[in-house]
């Protein structure tokens, strides 16, 4: 394809866990550019307020659009569950009447209605995820008669962040957090945060072959590209030069480390400045 100058599109995390699904965004659509960003400064987010939430999300918006991008995924499902609805019914026809902003919470429960079998999914998220509800309100739409069972994980966000995902300890603190709703005959578990992709291998092991696992990464490049193909005028402003672009608002060494194990190659990393 004929490399083609325009708009990036923005993904966002609080941390790196999003960079798993950049990796399967330039995977399954290598042609466009992006740009992303993660607030290390001041993750994680799952801990905060949700007016905090929202006021960091609206700075995170002003920075991806006066870096060029015209479409912003906000791959965090706490800025999902708390901060997306009113991101879209106020700031943007306020500030940005003429962008898009998208989330990943409802494709995920999107998925989980359309795969499970009995009825009875599993949650896994951050508290602040848990909290809002917004797992349990998205799939009551889809399905009234299933029935969900929520999880909150505290500590897996911080064992990624420090670079002890694959641990002893970590493999501990999953089996407590997941033998609960183990308990109740789930067939489907979502995984709401995104950083816990990089369990997903004993996630499974620890679940079995028969429970169905929801991720974002999975899901998102092919709700995109639905997406796109609907909304040609969107399509038609992006660049296509294949270009990433890194960014933090804490640059350390273990982002770009920990950044190239989610995406699967090293990456270079600039520090910003956001609010």
């Amino acid at each position: 394809m004929q490399k083609k100058h325009g708009a990036s599109i923005g993904v966002f995390d609080s941390g790196f866990g999003g960079i798993d699904i950049l990796r399967r965004l330039v995977e399954e659509l290598p042609e466009y550019d992006y740009l992303y960003l993660g607030d290390t400064a001041r993750a994680p987010y799952g801990d905060c307020s949700p007016e905090a939430v929202y006021e960091f999300t609206t700075q995170v918006v002003d920075f991806l659009y006066g870096n060029g991008c015209d479409l912003v995924i906000l791959a965090c499902n706490t800025v999902s569950s708390d901060a997306l609805q009113r991101i879209q019914e106020k700031y943007m026809p306020e500030r940005y009447p003429d962008r898009k902003i998208l989330g990943v919470l409802i494709p995920t429960a999107e998925e989980s209605v359309r795969m499970t079998v009995n009825k009875r999914i599993g949650v896994i998220a951050t508290e602040g995820t848990v909290r809002s509800g917004a797992f349990v309100r998205e799939i009551a739409k889809l399905d009234s008669e299933a029935e969900i069972f929520q999880r909150a994980c505290p500590l897996l966000v911080p064992l990624v962040e420090m670079g002890e995902h694959d641990t002893m300890a970590a493999r501990v603190f999953l089996e407590g957090y997941l033998d609960p709703i183990k308990r109740e005959g789930v067939d489907t578990l979502i995984l709401g945060c995104t950083h816990y992709g990089i369990f997903e291998d004993v996630i499974r092991q620890i679940v079995g072959p028969n429970t169905y696992i929801v991720s974002g990464a999975a899901i998102v490049p092919k709700k995109l590209k639905r997406y796109l193909d609907r909304h040609p005028e969107i399509d038609e402003k992006l660049g296509r030069c294949g270009t990433v672009r890194f960014c933090s608002t804490d640059l350390t060494d273990r982002f770009e480390t920990l950044g190239g194990v989610f995406f699967g190659k090293d990456i270079l990393v600039e520090r910003v400045s956001i609010g």
